[in-house]
Protein backbone atom coordinates (compact mmCIF):
# COMPACT_ATOMS: atom_id res chain seq x y z
CA UNK A 1 0.00 0.00 0.00
CA UNK A 2 0.98 3.45 -0.92
CA UNK A 3 0.72 5.92 1.41
CA UNK A 4 1.30 9.60 -0.51
CA UNK A 5 2.46 11.70 2.59
CA UNK A 6 5.34 9.15 2.59
CA UNK A 7 6.06 9.96 -1.22
CA UNK A 8 5.95 13.59 -0.45
CA UNK A 9 8.14 13.26 2.67
CA UNK A 10 10.64 11.20 1.14
CA UNK A 11 11.29 14.18 -1.85
CA UNK A 12 11.17 17.02 0.54
CA UNK A 13 13.55 15.54 2.58
CA UNK A 14 16.39 14.21 0.53
CA UNK A 15 16.16 16.66 -1.89
CA UNK A 16 16.59 18.99 1.52
CA UNK A 17 19.63 17.34 2.39
CA UNK A 18 21.33 16.97 -1.15
CA UNK A 19 21.14 20.94 -1.34
CA UNK A 20 22.13 21.73 2.12
CA UNK A 21 25.37 19.59 1.34
CA UNK A 22 26.08 21.85 -1.91
CA UNK A 23 26.27 24.99 0.32
CA UNK A 24 29.80 25.35 0.07
CA UNK A 25 31.18 23.65 -2.34
CA UNK A 26 34.19 23.81 -4.82
CA UNK A 27 33.28 24.61 -8.10
CA UNK A 28 29.62 25.58 -9.31
CA UNK A 29 29.10 24.97 -13.11
CA UNK A 30 26.76 27.09 -14.69
CA UNK A 31 25.00 25.25 -17.39
CA UNK A 32 24.58 21.34 -18.08
CA UNK A 33 25.95 21.81 -21.41
CA UNK A 34 28.53 19.05 -22.92
CA UNK A 35 31.31 20.62 -21.40
CA UNK A 36 30.04 21.33 -18.11
CA UNK A 37 28.78 17.91 -18.07
CA UNK A 38 32.48 16.94 -18.70
CA UNK A 39 34.22 19.60 -16.37
CA UNK A 40 31.81 17.67 -13.52
CA UNK A 41 32.92 14.69 -14.39
CA UNK A 42 36.42 15.39 -14.45
CA UNK A 43 36.31 17.42 -11.27
CA UNK A 44 34.60 15.09 -9.47
CA UNK A 45 37.24 11.98 -10.60
CA UNK A 46 39.66 14.19 -9.06
CA UNK A 47 37.88 14.05 -5.27
CA UNK A 48 36.22 17.67 -5.92
CA UNK A 49 32.80 18.85 -5.06
CA UNK A 50 31.57 19.81 -8.56
CA UNK A 51 27.86 20.66 -8.57
CA UNK A 52 26.08 21.58 -11.87
CA UNK A 53 22.88 24.18 -11.87
CA UNK A 54 21.08 23.95 -15.36
CA UNK A 55 17.92 26.29 -16.35
CA UNK A 56 16.44 24.16 -18.02
CA UNK A 57 13.96 20.72 -17.26
CA UNK A 58 16.39 19.23 -20.00
CA UNK A 59 20.41 18.66 -19.39
CA UNK A 60 22.78 18.53 -22.40
CA UNK A 61 22.11 21.87 -23.93
CA UNK A 62 22.44 21.49 -27.93
CA UNK A 63 23.66 18.17 -27.71
CA UNK A 64 20.81 16.25 -27.63
CA UNK A 65 18.85 18.08 -31.43
CA UNK A 66 22.25 16.73 -33.05
CA UNK A 67 22.31 18.84 -36.22
CA UNK A 68 19.20 20.68 -37.12
CA UNK A 69 17.36 17.90 -35.19
CA UNK A 70 18.90 14.92 -36.97
CA UNK A 71 19.92 13.38 -33.42
CA UNK A 72 23.87 12.19 -34.36
CA UNK A 73 27.04 14.29 -33.82
CA UNK A 74 30.42 14.40 -34.71
CA UNK A 75 33.69 14.22 -33.17
CA UNK A 76 37.22 14.59 -34.37
CA UNK A 77 39.79 12.31 -32.81
CA UNK A 78 40.89 14.14 -29.77
CA UNK A 79 36.60 14.22 -28.61
CA UNK A 80 36.52 10.55 -29.46
CA UNK A 81 39.05 9.89 -26.96
CA UNK A 82 36.84 11.53 -24.53
CA UNK A 83 33.86 9.36 -25.56
CA UNK A 84 36.42 6.00 -25.12
CA UNK A 85 37.31 6.91 -22.32
CA UNK A 86 33.75 7.35 -20.53
CA UNK A 87 32.63 4.18 -22.58
CA UNK A 88 30.39 5.78 -25.36
CA UNK A 89 29.96 4.27 -28.53
CA UNK A 90 31.49 6.24 -31.67
CA UNK A 91 31.93 5.27 -35.23
CA UNK A 92 34.20 6.48 -37.95
CA UNK A 93 32.65 8.26 -41.33
CA UNK A 94 36.19 9.22 -42.64
CA UNK A 95 39.48 9.68 -41.33
CA UNK A 96 39.63 12.43 -38.53
CA UNK A 97 35.48 11.93 -38.23
CA UNK A 98 33.68 9.90 -36.40
CA UNK A 99 29.81 9.84 -34.91
CA UNK A 100 27.66 9.53 -32.51
CA UNK A 101 24.40 8.91 -31.52
CA UNK A 102 23.75 12.47 -29.04
CA UNK A 103 21.00 10.41 -26.86
CA UNK A 104 23.67 8.45 -25.90
CA UNK A 105 26.23 10.77 -25.65
CA UNK A 106 24.20 13.32 -23.40
CA UNK A 107 23.11 10.19 -21.27
CA UNK A 108 26.21 8.83 -20.90
CA UNK A 109 28.10 11.68 -20.22
CA UNK A 110 25.63 12.87 -17.39
CA UNK A 111 25.19 9.08 -16.03
CA UNK A 112 29.51 9.02 -15.43
CA UNK A 113 29.70 12.62 -13.89
CA UNK A 114 26.92 11.63 -11.57
CA UNK A 115 28.49 8.29 -10.63
CA UNK A 116 31.89 9.86 -9.82
CA UNK A 117 30.47 11.89 -7.38
CA UNK A 118 28.87 15.33 -9.59
CA UNK A 119 25.60 16.46 -8.40
CA UNK A 120 23.35 18.21 -10.90
CA UNK A 121 20.34 20.36 -10.11
CA UNK A 122 17.96 21.42 -13.32
CA UNK A 123 14.92 24.15 -13.11
CA UNK A 124 17.42 26.30 -11.69
CA UNK A 125 18.69 29.31 -13.04
CA UNK A 126 21.84 31.60 -11.43
CA UNK A 127 20.50 34.87 -11.20
CA UNK A 128 23.51 36.58 -9.96
CA UNK A 129 27.40 35.94 -8.38
CA UNK A 130 28.58 36.34 -5.44
CA UNK A 131 31.27 39.03 -5.07
CA UNK A 132 34.42 39.25 -2.69
CA UNK A 133 37.26 41.38 -2.41
CA UNK A 134 37.41 41.52 -6.51
CA UNK A 135 37.00 38.11 -6.24
CA UNK A 136 33.65 35.60 -7.72
CA UNK A 137 33.00 33.72 -4.62
CA UNK A 138 29.88 31.49 -5.36
CA UNK A 139 26.33 31.89 -7.23
CA UNK A 140 22.89 33.12 -6.65
CA UNK A 141 20.11 30.81 -7.47
CA UNK A 142 16.54 31.10 -8.11
CA UNK A 143 14.01 28.53 -8.98
CA UNK A 144 13.53 29.13 -13.24
CA UNK A 145 9.93 29.40 -12.63
CA UNK A 146 10.79 32.39 -10.36
CA UNK A 147 12.39 34.25 -13.33
CA UNK A 148 10.04 32.92 -16.40
CA UNK A 149 6.85 34.26 -14.01
CA UNK A 150 9.32 37.80 -13.15
CA UNK A 151 7.71 37.30 -9.51
CA UNK A 152 9.55 39.26 -6.95
CA UNK A 153 11.12 36.51 -5.12
CA UNK A 154 14.82 36.32 -3.26
CA UNK A 155 17.28 34.11 -4.12
CA UNK A 156 19.78 32.12 -2.43
CA UNK A 157 23.30 31.90 -2.22
CA UNK A 158 25.92 28.92 -3.32
CA UNK A 159 29.45 29.69 -1.37
CA UNK A 160 32.21 28.26 -4.25
CA UNK A 161 36.04 28.38 -4.42
CA UNK A 162 35.49 28.87 -8.03
CA UNK A 163 32.14 29.32 -10.51
CA UNK A 164 32.49 27.88 -14.24
CA UNK A 165 30.62 29.81 -16.65
CA UNK A 166 29.33 26.89 -19.39
CA UNK A 167 26.07 28.58 -20.42
CA UNK A 168 27.12 28.58 -24.13
CA UNK A 169 26.43 31.15 -26.95
CA UNK A 170 25.04 33.47 -24.23
CA UNK A 171 27.53 33.74 -21.51
CA UNK A 172 25.43 34.36 -19.31
CA UNK A 173 27.11 34.51 -16.33
CA UNK A 174 30.26 36.49 -17.39
CA UNK A 175 27.36 39.04 -18.77
CA UNK A 176 26.33 39.77 -15.52
CA UNK A 177 29.67 40.38 -13.87
CA UNK A 178 30.31 42.46 -16.63
CA UNK A 179 26.79 44.66 -16.49
CA UNK A 180 26.69 44.72 -12.42
CA UNK A 181 30.55 44.76 -11.62
CA UNK A 182 32.05 46.90 -14.32
CA UNK A 183 34.78 44.84 -14.04
CA UNK A 184 37.95 44.06 -16.45
CA UNK A 185 37.87 40.89 -17.51
CA UNK A 186 40.75 39.02 -19.05
CA UNK A 187 40.18 39.35 -22.79
CA UNK A 188 41.75 41.36 -25.46
CA UNK A 189 39.52 44.42 -24.92
CA UNK A 190 38.68 43.71 -20.95
CA UNK A 191 34.67 43.17 -22.26
CA UNK A 192 33.10 40.02 -23.26
CA UNK A 193 34.50 40.00 -27.15
CA UNK A 194 31.40 38.25 -28.48
CA UNK A 195 30.89 35.58 -30.14
CA UNK A 196 31.52 35.21 -34.20
CA UNK A 197 29.55 33.32 -37.23
CA UNK A 198 30.43 29.66 -38.25
CA UNK A 199 34.00 28.58 -39.09
CA UNK A 200 34.05 24.96 -37.34
CA UNK A 201 37.80 24.45 -38.09
CA UNK A 202 39.21 27.20 -36.30
CA UNK A 203 36.31 27.21 -33.63
CA UNK A 204 37.52 23.55 -32.50
CA UNK A 205 40.99 24.93 -32.03
CA UNK A 206 40.04 27.76 -29.86
CA UNK A 207 37.05 26.52 -27.78
CA UNK A 208 39.75 24.69 -25.46
CA UNK A 209 42.58 27.01 -26.30
CA UNK A 210 39.64 29.85 -24.85
CA UNK A 211 38.63 27.81 -21.77
CA UNK A 212 40.54 29.63 -19.06
CA UNK A 213 39.58 32.31 -16.17
CA UNK A 214 38.21 35.25 -16.80
CA UNK A 215 38.39 36.84 -14.00
CA UNK A 216 39.39 35.86 -10.41
CA UNK A 217 37.55 32.68 -9.44
CA UNK A 218 35.01 32.87 -13.16
CA UNK A 219 35.75 30.18 -15.70
CA UNK A 220 34.94 30.01 -19.20
CA UNK A 221 34.03 26.81 -20.58
CA UNK A 222 32.50 25.78 -24.37
CA UNK A 223 30.85 27.65 -26.33
CA UNK A 224 30.89 30.45 -23.56
CA UNK A 225 34.79 30.74 -24.07
CA UNK A 226 34.46 31.62 -27.53
CA UNK A 227 31.71 34.38 -26.81
CA UNK A 228 34.10 35.48 -24.04
CA UNK A 229 37.18 35.28 -25.85
CA UNK A 230 35.64 36.15 -29.36
CA UNK A 231 35.85 33.30 -31.50
CA UNK A 232 33.80 31.28 -33.55
CA UNK A 233 30.93 28.75 -33.61
CA UNK A 234 31.24 25.14 -34.49
CA UNK A 235 27.74 23.67 -35.20
CA UNK A 236 26.93 19.92 -34.14
CA UNK A 237 31.07 19.08 -34.30
CA UNK A 238 31.54 18.77 -30.12
CA UNK A 239 35.05 17.14 -30.17
CA UNK A 240 36.27 20.96 -28.59
CA UNK A 241 33.52 21.30 -26.27
CA UNK A 242 34.07 17.95 -24.82
CA UNK A 243 38.02 18.96 -24.39
CA UNK A 244 36.95 22.74 -22.98
CA UNK A 245 35.35 20.63 -20.14
CA UNK A 246 38.12 18.56 -19.95
CA UNK A 247 40.55 21.59 -19.72
CA UNK A 248 38.68 23.97 -17.42
CA UNK A 249 38.48 20.71 -14.93
CA UNK A 250 42.62 20.56 -14.91
CA UNK A 251 42.89 24.14 -14.56
CA UNK A 252 40.49 24.46 -11.41
CA UNK A 253 41.72 21.25 -10.16
CA UNK A 254 45.28 22.66 -10.17
CA UNK A 255 44.25 26.18 -8.78
CA UNK A 256 42.42 24.48 -5.53
CA UNK A 257 44.83 21.36 -4.83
Amino acid sequence: MIDERVVTKAIIECYTKKLLSCLDIDVAICGAGPAGIVAAYYLAKKGLNAVIFERKLSIGGGMWGGGMMFNEIVVQDEGKMILDELGITTRQYKKGYHVADSVECVSGLTYKAMKAGAKIFNLISIEDLVVRKEKVAGVVINWTAVEMASLHVDPLTIMSKCVVDSTGHPLEVVRVLERKMNVRLNTPSGKVEGERSMWADVAETTTPENTKEVFPGLYVAGMSANAAFGSYRMGPIFGGMLLSGKRVAELIAKRIK
